[in-house]
């Protein structure tokens, strides 16, 4: 299954890649839309109505305190407040 990271965020492409989550050459986008997610394996966070277009979608989980909300993380940043292992998850409709 392709993947793809949908994030804004440099630091979090590094730490995916670093710690080889994803391979180097990873297609990236900073906004997605239906056409760029389906049926892939994403890395990232999505909306319900996107993420259900997914083929899978795996969430980096960051346990950040109030004061780094909002604010541009670093690779440092990452590595302490993520948290690991990843999750993965299969998202769908109800119809």
């Amino acid at each position: 299954m392709k993947q793809i990271i949908v994030t804004r965020h440099p630091a979090l492409i590094e730490y995916l890649k670093k710690y080889g989550y994803v391979t180097n050459d990873i297609e990236h986008v900073t906004h997605a839309n239906v056409d760029d997610v389906k049926d892939k394996h994403v890395f990232g966070v999505l909306p319900l109505w996107l993420a259900c277009h997914c083929g899978k979608l795996t969430e980096i989980q960051l346990r950040l305190p109030n004061e780094k909300r909002g604010k541009e993380l670093t690779l440092k940043d990452l590595e302490f407040f993520a948290k690991t292992p990843l999750k993965t998850y299969t998202i769908r409709e109800v119809k």
